[in-house]
């Protein structure tokens, strides 16, 4: 065969396959060549530029940044969407990323893990469809409820909504997710509806997480049951730039000791790490210094968030505190309510 009748027969094949839609077992049988030769002649095809594949990324889409976060933070999968101004929509936007999601990634008898402050889980169970892609499953509430009685109750109610979506059987924190004093987080630690939930914090597969600043929202300062201005202070002192499911941590994303930790019933951060997949969903200037922690600390490997807040995070200066050698952060004396709940 001349070079000449090689390109014809490559052209022939590439438009059968690419402009015709002929699949290559039928071109085989239609010209009587083996379909090694098929996919050979569409390679070489590809190599001479006879055939040239574009891939056209859509508005709305922003691939090239999720690959960027992906390379940078070493990310099992990032997901970016067009910024929104208004935080209620924004916060709706990312609750729709999350159900799709985890309506693609939970499969049959898998633990869910879910904590229990966030706009963004609020609204992923608002949208989700129903199925049965949990089935033989849990979902485990992984941090106790935040916020006053009236909204510890959301907690609770996450956790069912999200299992009934699933198909799933929901297994409930039935506790404070903050608590006066160490003794009262031992004690409530010990009762059995409590123990139940915690028996799953190292089983879990996939986990759902919001990343929370350092001041806390104002919906959830309004509604009690956080840390105080006086206990915030002390966390910043010890370097706290932000928070998953109130374990803070600083800026190159080490764990800050501090007595105030001894206070929260939830799941500890080395306990959520041992899941497939940690997705934290969380957007927002005010949040990109405690992102960039949770990525640097490598406490999630699925990070959904906007546009303006992925290019934040991407333009941060890597040189502020490095991570593999900041010390982990403990408290050089204690004082006030965390030195009396010791």
């Amino acid at each position: 065969m001349s070079h000449l009748d090689e390109i014809r027969l490559m052209v022939k094949v590439a438009r059968m396959y690419y402009d015709q839609g002929i699949r290559q077992q039928e071109i085989t049988e239609r010209l009587n060549i083996h379909q090694s030769t098929i996919s050979r002649l569409l390679k070489r095809a590809r190599e001479a530029g006879i055939v040239r594949i574009t891939v056209t990324t859509p508005a709305g889409v922003y691939s090239a940044l999720e690959d960027a976060l992906q390379a940078r933070f070493q990310l099992k999968e990032a997901i970016v969407l067009d910024a929104n101004d208004e935080e209620e929509r924004m916060s709706r936007d990312l609750g729709a990323a999350a159900a799709f999601f985890l309506e693609t990634s939970v499969k049959k008898g898998m633990i869910v893990g879910i904590s229990s402050w966030s706009r963004s889980l609020l609204a992923m169970v608002d949208v989700m469809n129903r199925t049965d892609c949990g089935k033989d499953g849990k979902v485990v509430q992984i941090l106790g409820g935040v916020g006053n009685a009236s909204t510890q109750y959301y907690a609770t109610q996450l956790a069912q909504r999200l299992a009934a979506n699933i198909g799933a059987s929901p297994v409930l924190l039935q506790a404070p997710g903050l608590v006066g004093s160490a003794e009262a987080r031992r004690v409530l630690s010990n009762d059995l509806a409590v123990r139940e939930a915690a028996d799953y914090f190292d089983k879990v597969d996939i986990a759902l997480v919001g990343i929370g600043s350092l001041e806390p929202s104002k919906l959830l300062a309004s509604s009690g049951n956080t840390f105080s201005p006086d206990e915030r202070a002390e966390l910043r002192q010890l370097g706290a730039v932000g928070d998953i499911c109130l374990r803070f941590i600083d800026a190159a994303g080490k764990p800050v000791r501090s007595p105030l930790m001894q206070r929260v019933i939830g799941i500890e951060l080395n306990s959520l790490k041992r899941a497939s997949r940690v997705v934290g969903i969380a957007s927002g200037s005010r949040k990109v210094a405690a992102i960039h922690a949770a990525l640097r600390g490598q406490w999630i490997n699925v990070l959904i968030t906007d546009r303006a807040t992925a290019e934040e995070l991407l333009a941060v200066d890597h040189r502020r505190v490095p991570a593999d050698t900041a010390e982990e952060r403990t408290p050089a004396r204690r004082t006030g309510r965390a030195a009396a709940d010791r």
